[in-house]
């Protein structure tokens, strides 16, 4: 028997959205190597394929616009068929565009909160009826430090990720005494495809080399750093094990101490 299927998530099944780059590639790495067998949920296909071709079969990919009710619907109905119902979900897939609040078009908003918390909400329903019918399963939104304060430009992504905050409360809440659990991972600045677009605005609204663009974002991390994408795996790992059983309606940063209670 493999180190894998000996795994504290051996044979559970785990279903990642946003799953083919970054901080979702991260923990779809770390989930397999506890066990679980992954269905990547994103809108490429073929990166999506790519990823699950070097897994030995522990992954399987699924295409779908996580703010399209049908193609959620779809979508896990074929994670169903291939590795059964999901007992671990994990949010990640998001986006964030900046721009000041008065020249947020009523377009970007839309954007913001389709793919960030109303695809958040659709995979969770989508998702919980399984759980609920085990009486076991744990959901993790992947948030931001964006959840848990405001910064400048980022009006329509600070609400979006605020209200993702709000819907794991209410969600844990209204779940508790079934043996699901429902938090949210908040990570700062990390090394990611976002990250690099936001050094490039930087440069091209400023005139900053890439460097300066890159510490300004680093700065904002008592620890001086970006974080890289297998930091924030490990926290949503954590909450996804039967031994966090206990933990439920957290939103936990993971962020240098960027923001503290």
């Amino acid at each position: 028997m493999s180190a894998a299927t000996q795994g504290a998530l051996a044979g559970r099944h785990a279903l990642v959205t946003g799953g083919g780059r970054g901080i979702g590639a991260a923990i779809a790495d770390a989930l397999v190597a506890q066990g679980a067998r992954v269905t990547l949920l994103g809108r490429d296909m073929a990166r999506l394929e790519a990823r699950c071709a070097a897994s030995a079969g522990a992954m399987r990919a699924v295409a779908a616009d996580v703010a399209d009710p049908d193609a959620v619907a779809a979508a896990f109905a074929r994670a169903r068929e291939g590795f059964g119902p999901v007992e671990v979900l994990v949010n990640n897939a998001g986006q964030a565009e900046s721009a000041p609040l008065l020249r947020t078009s009523i377009e970007l908003w839309r954007r913001m909160i389709d793919v960030n918390l109303t695809g958040t909400m659709l995979c969770s329903q989508a998702a919980l009826p399984g759980m609920l019918e085990a009486r076991w399963g744990r959901i993790v939104n992947v948030a931001s430090t964006a959840a848990l304060k405001g910064y400048a430009y980022v009006s329509a992504y600070c609400a979006a990720k605020h209200g993702v905050v709000g819907l794991t409360r209410a969600l844990a809440a209204e779940v508790a005494r079934s043996g699901v659990t429902v938090n949210a991972v908040c990570p700062g600045y990390t090394r990611t495809d976002l990250l690099s677009a936001s050094i490039a605005n930087v440069v091209a609204r400023t005139g900053r080399d890439a460097g300066a663009a890159r510490d300004m974002f680093a700065a904002s991390n008592p620890q001086g750093r970006v974080l890289e994408p297998e930091e924030v795996a490990q926290a949503v790992l954590w909450l996804c094990l039967p031994s966090s059983s206990s933990v439920n309606g957290q939103s936990i940063a993971v962020c240098g101490g960027e923001v503290t209670p």
